[in-house]
């Protein structure tokens, strides 16, 4: 007990049913927690503890007395600034707009809430959730628990940080190119890329079918629990898809399963110590009864760099220049640098053109996959990022220099097969001691696949790697 602000979230909930712990006593934890070493790492844009207590009270009093509970019901939630409060502050990460105030809830803080999760505090992003890093000037740079000098990723890194440093049970993240699974990975978590439709989002980049809301977390069956929350029909999101299968915990080893094991996916260039990780997945995996081939695929990192870039250009681009138009002097150099490519994308290649490229990948990816149940690689090619990098000359992988810091991680095409779920969880530790994450990706809409097998993955190759300690000094200043 002396560790509750690293409790999961379904020990938890059957400690509060038996009267064992009290959903006041894990907020006190974990707010202790925070006051301790949440200034080392930067999580949160705020915090929300004053509101938060009383609402566990009100949790425990009904764990005393009520028998029909609803799922959430006293579990601390750290949610992303993106998703908006109704009275809090809206600004994704903009200097400009750090006063705008959200009109209404959306969508998943308003399951949450229905569902007796008590928000506690709100994770930062970087500038519009446009990096694979979290820093920018309004928040400063937020930091990676297990190693301090490097990023927890981007652009949910405040959920990966606070959750993998005991600040939360649960989070709240987003993912229109990795933003999710690249956070989780970073920092030794569990992150889910539904479907596009599973989760409603908000308009107007509802619309866009990169993306997608969903749950970040310590454990799979934590995943899918915040998960079988935030999915279904909302009347806000014309999109979402009304039938939302209940993701059940699974206790097998993924015997019987036939994976597909794709380290490289085409050309991408794998850091060694993340190969290894990959492959001890995938080794244990088939030591345990599963049929695991290795594949490959006729991808390049540059051509699905053109293509994400291309899509922005239609989409996400110009609404981030709508949004910041009269404020591009606030805006940190990764975020011009964005708006740019995606302008010169949108220049250079036809919406038609990119869209002939993407069912291309979607045709490939599904012949990569037949006959399997799902297809297992890293979740980034690189180990590691700088906390307070820019990247904006590019980035060493390997040994290569690639021409785009995009180019190093392994997510976006799973954004363009969008309606692909995609599960990431914990392969091993990385060489400069932060974790590294595997992507687990499955045939459409076959969401309870991925979460079987990466159930499967906690049961063969169980987490080693305990919990942060070290919260020393990083060896790197801020940018800003």
């Amino acid at each position: 007990m002396s560790e509750l602000h690293y409790l999961d979230a379904a020990t938890a909930l059957g400690m509060f049913r038996s009267r064992e712990l009290s959903p006041v006593e894990l907020l006190e934890a974990i707010i202790a927690r925070s006051d301790a070493v949440n200034a080392g790492i930067n999580a949160f844009t705020e915090t929300l503890f004053e509101e938060a207590m009383p609402a566990a009270r009100d949790a425990a009093s009904r764990y005393a007395r009520d028998g029909d509970l609803p799922p959430l019901l006293g579990l601390p939630v750290a949610t992303k600034e993106k998703h908006g409060i109704r009275g809090r502050t809206l600004s994704q990460g903009l200097v400009a707009r750090q006063h705008e105030r959200a009109t209404e809830n959306h969508p998943v803080v308003e399951r949450i809430l229905q569902s007796g999760g008590i928000i506690h505090a709100r994770t930062t992003t970087p500038e519009f959730s446009c990096a694979t890093v979290t820093h920018g000037p309004l928040w400063g740079v937020t930091r990676n628990p297990w190693n301090r000098q490097y990023s927890p990723g981007g652009s949910s890194g405040g959920a990966g940080a606070a959750l993998a440093a005991g600040l939360t049970t649960l989070a709240t993240a987003s993912d229109i190119a990795g933003s999710t699974r690249l956070p989780a990975s970073f920092t030794g978590n569990v992150g889910f890329k539904a479907p596009y439709g599973r989760i409603p989002g908000l308009a107007p980049l509802s619309a866009d079918h990169y993306r997608g809301d969903g749950p970040m977390a310590r454990t799979v069956a934590d995943a899918a629990l915040l998960a079988n929350v935030m999915a279904g029909r909302h009347p806000g999101d014309h999109a979402s898809l009304a039938y939302a299968p209940a993701l059940a915990p699974s206790s097998g080893t993924g015997a019987g399963m036939r994976i597909a094991l794709c380290i490289r996916l085409g050309n991408y260039p794998v850091a060694a110590d993340v190969e290894t990780n990959t492959r001890r997945v995938a080794a244990a995996l088939r030591d345990a009864g599963a049929m695991v081939e290795e594949i490959e695929l006729p991808w390049t990192s540059q051509n699905i760099s053109r293509m994400m870039f291309t899509h922005f250009g239609y989409l996400l681009g110009p609404a981030m220049e709508d949004e910041t138009a009269g404020s591009e002097g606030w805006l940190a150099p990764y975020t011009r640098r964005f708006m740019s490519d995606a302008r010169q994308a949108a220049e250079q290649n036809r919406f038609l053109d990119g869209v002939r490229s993407e069912t291309l990948l979607q045709a490939q990816l599904a012949d990569a996959m037949a006959g399997f149940d799902a297809l297992i690689c890293p979740a980034s090619a690189v180990a590691a990022l700088e906390a307070d990098g820019m990247y904006l000359d590019g980035i060493d992988a390997n040994g290569e220099r690639l021409e785009h810091y995009w180019q190093g991680h392994m997510t976006a095409p799973f954004n363009i097969a969008n309606r692909c779920p995609v599960l990431a969880v914990p392969s091993g530790m990385a060489d400069c001691g932060i974790p590294t994450g595997v992507q687990i990706v499955g045939h459409p809409f076959d969401d309870a696949t991925v979460f079987r097998l990466g159930a499967a993955v906690e049961a063969v190759l169980p987490w080693a790697g305990g919990h942060p300690e070290d919260f020393s000094a990083p060896s790197s200043m801020s940018p800003y």
